[in-house]
């Protein structure tokens, strides 16, 4: 078994995922990359440099054969797995009357699945390694419900639920794990999707008065799975600017100061 680090990165090829890979490789791990975006997961691990490092993975994580493939695939290479980042995700936000059971079903299927399908496949090797840590991208939409986000925000809150689930049962083995719920984050999505009122609107709830970025995010990840946090676990860590506290709009009571 070598003697490197090696993290499993879904939802790899951009976005929170892409960073969060750059941060493993950039403190010395192997880094498996899994996407089921084949085109721009082989855009992606082409700029980068360190092949005897990096795995690039096709995999749709909501079905079960790809996902024990792909795990069998990084044990093939890199002989161990120290972290999980379950990361991909996807989003359709509409009215709950207009979210077909088809929508629900593929969103919970990719949001809360396929989390648990990599977690399962990876839980065997880390117990027998002596341990590991996955860490579960979540959303502020899981701790806060907002309009349109029915689906992916009963996915996200879900989720946080399957990480204290999982933390309570594989303590005993060594396995932390934990979840990051990002807040409003400068990603392709929201970029695309957040209208200049939407924007200002958040900036009137998030007490740094900005929105995060990707790197931000991948830090609070790469912390989680870190031996700095050996005593943590089932958590589920807000990188969000502040967004979650605040029950109120900030616009007037900055005003009054």
């Amino acid at each position: 078994m070598t003697t490197t680090k090696t993290a499993i990165v879904t939802g790899a090829a951009r976005g929170i995922g892409l960073a969060s890979a750059h941060r493993f490789l950039s403190e010395g791990y192997a880094v498996a990359f899994l996407d089921n975006n084949r085109e721009t997961l082989q855009s992606t691990v082409a700029q980068i440099n360190t092949p005897e490092r990096v795995l690039q993975l096709h995999c749709d994580v909501s079905n079960e054969q790809q996902v024990n493939d792909s795990i069998n695939k990084v044990i093939e290479k890199f002989g161990r797995i120290d972290a999980l980042v379950n990361n991909a995700g996807i989003a359709d936000f509409m009215p709950v009357t207009e979210t077909s059971f088809a929508v629900w079903q593929n969103i919970l299927a990719t949001n809360l699945n396929g989390p648990f399908l990599c977690a399962q496949a990876c839980i065997p090797p880390m117990i027998a390694q002596g341990g590991g840590a996955i860490v579960n991208v979540t959303s502020i939409s899981g701790l806060r419900a907002s309009t349109l986000r029915t689906a992916y925000g009963t996915s996200k809150a879900a989720l946080a639920h399957l990480t204290k689930q999982l933390s309570a049962e594989l303590g005993q083995y060594g396995i932390r794990v934990n979840s990051v719920a990002p807040g409003p984050i400068d990603t392709a999505m929201s970029k695309k999707v957040h209208t200049p009122e939407i924007r200002a609107d958040y900036h009137a709830q998030i007490p740094l008065d900005r929105y995060g970025d990707e790197q931000e995010v991948a830090n609070v990840i790469y912390f989680l799975c870190s031996d700095e946090a050996s005593f943590v676990t089932g958590q589920e860590i807000c990188a969000d600017g502040g967004f979650e506290t605040t029950g109120i709009g900030l616009t007037t009571l900055r005003g009054q100061r």
